[in-house]
């Protein structure tokens, strides 16, 4: 990913997080820009545990200072940079 593209995803991340909703700004970005096929289901992945995602994936989603609700990244994994939007968080898992 060269400089130009890093601009317009922290471009894109700034959008949404000043959107009045979140949650839906998220999964219309991701509708519109994500390669994943998880952009279909607006960018969601659904729930899963750790170890489930690659590690970079789970360093963020799993750390408990990763706040619920705000857009983190990007993130870089061998499946490409993303944005993650975590929505809530069972310690359990």
């Amino acid at each position: 990913m060269d400089s130009k593209d890093l601009s317009a995803l922290n471009q894109l991340k700034e959008k949404i997080s000043s959107s009045p909703d979140i949650t839906v700004a998220f999964g219309q970005a991701a509708a519109e820009n994500s390669k994943c096929p998880s952009s279909k289901k607006g960018g969601s992945l659904g729930q899963f545990g750790k170890g489930a995602m690659v590690p970079a994936f789970d360093k963020v989603v799993f750390n408990e200072a990763t706040p619920i609700g705000e857009v983190q990244g990007p993130v870089s994994t061998p499946f490409g940079v993303h944005l993650i939007l975590v929505e809530e968080r069972n310690s359990g898992k």
